[in-house]
Order: structure tokens, then sequence, then C-alpha cells
């Protein structure tokens, strides 16, 4: 398995090796020792989420307040999306940023996004599966959304398609708002949760 830190600090593509023949195909899509080569630690699993989209559906964007925050590891077994994953960390070097990651059948992709990062997806076909894998249990209490429409963040959503939007993710709040609020996360705390995780390892 090939893994690419990508250019926001804490997110990380994976690719799989396939090993196809006369039956089908096998991928392993998390590998526990090949994330931990990359990262310094093992991932922690407290909750594993499936999600089934139809086309032009948009999830997001959503965190978990650090400390705790909510790390997550993201699969599409079928179907198609792209994820994207934004930073919401205030003193971060690439605060406001994003990275888009198709997810698909054909790569077999995924990505892990570290806590303190906002994660999106918008599915490309119908019938799509995300699967992931969260480092905590979901906690409403600690949930947060930022506007996935929001001009400051200017996510690259397809236009080919028709956004289908939960009302809640439709009526956000947007990046400037949170951060005047003082309800985004901070870089420097994440990275010290980061560092009490490599710690641990």
């Amino acid at each position: 398995m090939k893994a690419t830190e990508l250019s926001i600090s804490g997110a990380w593509e994976f690719l799989p090796q396939q090993f196809p023949d006369d039956r089908g195909n096998f991928v392993v899509w998390y590998d526990a020792n090949a994330f931990a080569d990359a990262l310094g630690f093992e991932l922690t699993v407290a909750q594993t989420n499936h999600s089934v989209s139809r086309r032009g559906v948009v999830r997001g964007v959503h965190w978990a307040d650090v400390p705790i925050g909510q790390a997550k590891y993201v699969y599409c077994p079928q179907g198609a999306l792209l994820d994207i994953i934004v930073d919401l960390r205030v003193g971060s070097p690439t605060f406001g940023q994003h990275e888009v990651v198709r997810l698909d059948t054909i790569d077999f992709r995924a990505v892990y996004l570290s806590e303190g990062l906002g994660h999106a997806f918008v599915a490309l076909e119908d019938d799509t599966v995300l699967s992931y894998l969260c480092s905590a249990r979901y906690a409403p209490a600690r949930e947060r959304i930022v506007n996935v429409r929001d001009e400051e963040l200017a996510l690259p959503l397809p236009t080919d398609v028709t956004p289908i939007l939960s009302e809640r993710d439709a009526n956000g709040p947007g990046l400037a708002e949170l951060r005047d609020a003082g309800l985004l996360p901070s870089y420097d705390e994440c990275q010290r949760f980061y560092q009490s995780l490599r710690t641990q390892a």
C-alpha cells in the first residue's frame, strides 16, 4: 500500500495494491502496519460508519471539537465520489484550503483526515457507498458544521449535478462566523493532540 501525505498536514491518501484474477478482485483497503509506518501511531477505531447516497448528494463540511475530535479513514466500496478535506485549524499554514480526492472502485483509494480537519463529499453516482473508520464515537454535542457553499472556502462542487443537501448542511454557518465565535479548532492544540498519539504509540 502506498501512503502519500497531501498538501494539508494530517491528511493522507492510501493507494492499495489490487489482486485481480478470473474470480474477481481482492483489495486490502486498510492496513494497520502501513498506516502506522506512515503516521507514527496506530489508528484507534471506535466506530465504523456506512452511508449510501444518490447522485448529487453532498454531505458536510463536518468536524468534531478537539481535543478528542474525530479522525476518519474513508473508503468508497461502491460508486464514486469526490472526497473533500478542509483545513479548519486556526493558525495552520493551510487554513481555509482544501484537498479533493476522487474515491471509486477503479483505484480503491482511501483517505485519512486527522482530528480538526473538516470533511465533505459529493456522490457522483447513484447508490454510492462511503465506509469510514472513526477514531471516536459520534457525539452530537461536539459535532460541528461549516457551510459547504461558503464563498470563503470556494469548494469545487461539481456543476453537472444538482446538489442535494440536508437542511442542517444547507443552513450551516460560514467560516468567518465560526472563526469570530471561537468555534474552530486551534492548529497548535491539534498538533499537541497528534503528538500525544505518537507518544502513546
